[in-house]
């Protein structure tokens, strides 16, 4: 960062502490009103799913995602008189949602199950749980359960908020014990939570204002604010760990602000722009619900960087000398014993290292992955005890059934006797197979459409929407059963939340592999120019490899059988949800670029300056290693705050970057780094002609 920059800001601090007030009002506002305008849809543009779910909004009135159930347990379900009083129920509920239908009561042992269709999307649907719930209540009559994918999110938005005040309760004391460690008991610690009420304002401000025009998933508001917590106390931590070298030096305040900014916050500005990079590549991703995470965990560098150039020198001007201590230990004793030993033994460190995780990334051949499922989402409102007793009465499938819409492609072409006998054979067949509950059609509405032009079997699993019985069947419904049906239609799809689940998953799963190019590639190109070598950031590249890998396999150990879930408060499960494996992939890329930068920046510098490359490596380790140490600590309490929540895929995700973080900034940037770079000697620092010219750096010959 330029002195002439700092400076200007230093002058106008005023303005730019109103700004920063103005930011913090504005998230704060943000924070409270975010959770109306997101929800966990998984709907995917272009694919089967989508289109049948258009020609259900547009043909049939009703939306999968905008459908509540409601489920009345009642003594004697065949009673009429009774039936008769909760269809009157059921009908002034309806009236309650914009567009909202009633649909026919359906029986079963010891419940009335029936529906309100509407063509709101989710987001728009959950805001009038309240208002079904409320029409719903008959002091005379049996209870109302309403259930649905627009209740079922309405009452994870409580506890989703809940995980994140748990979270936080947990992150901020040991983040501050932390930073007493390092910066003793002075005016300091108060910086980096300084820094990051700012920062995280920032992006929930800027989150808000993206969700009026685009889609936003429910777990963003944690995702920004647990990583903005994590990012923006390690950066200031950073950042004034350099200003109290910089205050024993001569000169004035202002001064040690000015050079700490030109070095420890032009790292932290490298260091934030190599996290917007992984996180930047989930744009790229053509789902939703992925892009919105990516577009919520991008802010946060982004806004950080804003942070960085603006209000941290402003904070540590205000700080002073008056509010920092300048004696505190340095404890490098360990540091240099560790370099010694790296230096000293490479081969070995290397095997070590590479002992223990090797086994590690090898589990991550064993993930298995999923959209999801209603049964994993926690606590006991009353949607969870709809979908229950509708799970025991009536089989999980009932909630998420698959529509199979079929197009004649003509206003009633689906009434000619040729395509009422191909639908017939489609419903028989599908139903004679073995996870198939049952499979309903017929000649009227709700199966066929008032244009006569578009036709649906709705067919009801047994298992819940994103279990792997259920994607079996839907990839049977499309390959085999309905091209052996033979239908005389322009089309037929498979839509519904299993289908959604479905090709939630394939989109997601074949634009991973150009995520991970694309990552792999710009990294490497923005460490080859940080450091002027083409050996280093391949060595970082394939560690950072290595390091993701891991962390997937041990988070394939918790989840799917089991290792030591109890112990941490995880969920077991059959398989990790869908999302989770790509943007952990993105930010511990991300943030593994980030450490890789804090220690072998210095060891560049040591190396230019005329050290050999075991000086380098003493001098980088000494240097860097306990601040970078404590900032990964930091992380991985923060990340850890994820797991202490109730929420599966945000267990999920917590774990994998707090073992991410702790594996990549120990075993990896401690020991097989240092290794290499010792085992590389002076390949290390080759940057040729033409790699330098092509990255307008100066060559650093062999």
């Amino acid at each position: 960062m330029s002195e002439r920059w700092t400076r200007a800001v230093l002058r106008h601090r005023s303005l730019v502490v109103a700004l920063w007030a103005v930011v913090l009002v504005a998230g704060i506002v943000a924070s409270t009103r975010l959770p109306g305008l997101s929800s966990n849809t998984f709907s995917v543009p272009g694919t089967d799913s989508e289109r049948a779910q258009v020609i259900l909004e547009r043909s049939f009135g009703e939306r999968p995602d905008g459908t509540f159930d409601v489920v009345f347990p009642v003594a004697r379900p065949s009673d009429k008189s009774v039936q008769r009083r909760i269809e009157r129920r059921l009908a002034r509920a309806a009236l309650s949602v914009p567009g909202g239908r009633a649909g026919d009561l359906q029986t079963a042992k010891g419940v009335l199950y029936g529906q309100i269709a509407t063509t709101l999307p989710l987001q728009e649907a959950k805001g009038y749980t309240d208002d079904v719930r409320l029409a719903l209540r008959d002091p005379g009559g049996p209870p109302a359960l309403v259930t649905g994918a627009p209740a079922l999110q309405r009452d994870l938005d409580p506890i989703v908020s809940s995980d994140l005040r748990r979270a936080e309760l947990i992150a901020l004391p040991i983040a501050l014990a932390v930073l007493i460690v390092l910066l003793g008991f002075s005016a300091a610690i108060l910086i980096p939570f300084l820094f990051a009420a700012g920062t995280i304002a920032g992006a929930l401000a800027a989150v808000y204002a993206l969700a009026h025009v685009m889609a936003m998933a429910t777990y963003v508001t944690n995702l920004v604010v647990l990583i903005g917590l994590g990012l923006a106390i390690d950066y200031s931590l950073l950042v004034v760990h350099r200003y109290r070298r910089e205050l024993a030096r001569s000169g004035s305040n202002e001064d040690a602000v000015v050079r700490t900014m030109a070095t420890a916050g032009r790292a932290v500005a490298f260091s934030g722009l190599a996290v917007a990079i992984g996180l930047s590549a989930l744009l790229f991703v053509p789902v939703p619900f992925i892009r919105s995470l990516g577009v919520g965990g991008l802010l946060v560098p982004l806004v950080s960087l804003a942070g960085v150039v603006t209000l941290q020198p402003v904070l540590l001007a205000a700080l002073g000398r008056s509010g920092m201590t300048t004696n505190a230990p340095a404890a490098v004793g360990a540091w240099q014993g560790l370099a010694r030993i790296v230096t000293a033994r490479p081969w070995f460190v290397l095997v070590v290292g590479l002992a223990i995780l090797v086994p590690a990334a090898a589990a991550a051949t064993t993930l298995e992955v999923t959209p999801g499922s209603i049964s994993s989402i926690p606590g006991r409102s009353e949607s969870i005890r709809g979908f229950d007793l509708l799970s025991r009465r009536l089989g999980p499938g009932i909630v998420a059934p698959i529509q199979v819409l079929v197009d004649s492609g003509r206003p009633g072409g689906i009434r000619t006797p040729a395509a009422r006998a191909a639908i017939r054979r489609l419903a028989e067949t599908t139903a004679a197979d073995p996870e198939v509950q049952a499979a309903a059609y017929g000649k009227h509405k709700p199966y066929v459409d008032t244009s006569g032009r578009y036709a649906r079997v709705v067919v009801v699993g047994l298992h819940d929407y994103g279990a792997p019985e259920t994607r079996r069947l839907v990839g049977r419904l499309r390959d085999d059963l309905i091209p052996g049906a033979r239908l005389p239609a322009v089309t037929v799809v498979a839509g519904g939340a299993p289908a959604q689940g479905v090709d939630f998953v394939r989109r997601s799963y074949d634009a991973f592999p150009w995520v991970v190019l694309a990552v792999l590639l710009v990294t490497f190109v923005t460490l080859a120019s940080a450091f002027r070598s083409l050996v280093l950031p391949l060595q970082a590249v394939l560690l950072n490899l290595l390091s993701v890998t891991a962390a997937y396999g041990l988070l394939a150990l918790v989840v799917e059988h089991g290792v030591g879930a109890s112990l941490l408060g995880i969920e077991q499960s059959g398989a990790v949800e869908a999302w989770v494996p790509i943007v952990l992939f993105a930010l511990l890329f991300g943030l593994s670029m980030d450490y890789e930068v804090f220690i072998v920046a210095p060891m560049r510098e040591a190396h230019d300056a005329g050290d050999d490359t075991r000086q380098a490596v003493t001098h980088g380790l000494v240097r860097t290693g306990r601040i970078v140490t404590a900032a990964a600590i930091i992380m991985v309490v923060v990340f850890s705050g994820f797991v202490a929540g109730r929420v599966p895929g945000l267990q999920q995700f917590g774990l994998g970057l707090a073992l991410g973080i702790l594996i990549d900034a120990t075993i990896v940037r401690m020991l097989l780094v240092p290794s290499l770079i010792v085992l590389g000697g002076r390949a290390n620092w080759w940057l040729p002609g033409w790699a330098a010219r092509l990255l307008r750096r100066s060559p650093s010959p062999w």
